[in-house]
């Protein structure tokens, strides 16, 4: 019969172990940030992300109309309106949220 015994950790993996305890409260998240401030952060990001397409989207029409190009001014308009039409998700979101 074998008999089995918990081994305790000694020595630097003792001192790890006080040092970085394990977070199990559900209010902190992500090295230690609240939920709700990961929240916004991920909010803030997506908000960033749809900015740069709207950007992306002006300068795809600017650049479509100085060289003629048609089929890549009307890409620029679409690529406006997903991000106008996601910049408004997110104000709902964020109507919802408050």
């Amino acid at each position: 019969m074998l008999l089995l015994s918990r081994v305790e950790p000694s020595g630097p993996a003792r001192s790890a172990q006080r040092q970085f305890p394990l977070r199990t409260s559900p209010t902190r998240a992500y090295g230690g940030i609240s939920l709700s401030e990961s929240e916004a952060i991920m909010g803030l990001d997506d908000k960033i992300k749809h900015g740069a397409e709207d950007a992306k989207g002006k300068l795809k029409e600017t650049s479509g109309k100085a060289t003629g190009n048609d089929k890549m001014e009307a890409e620029g308009k679409v690529d406006q309106t997903k991000a106008d039409v996601k910049q408004a998700g997110d104000d709902v979101k964020d109507a919802f949220k408050e």
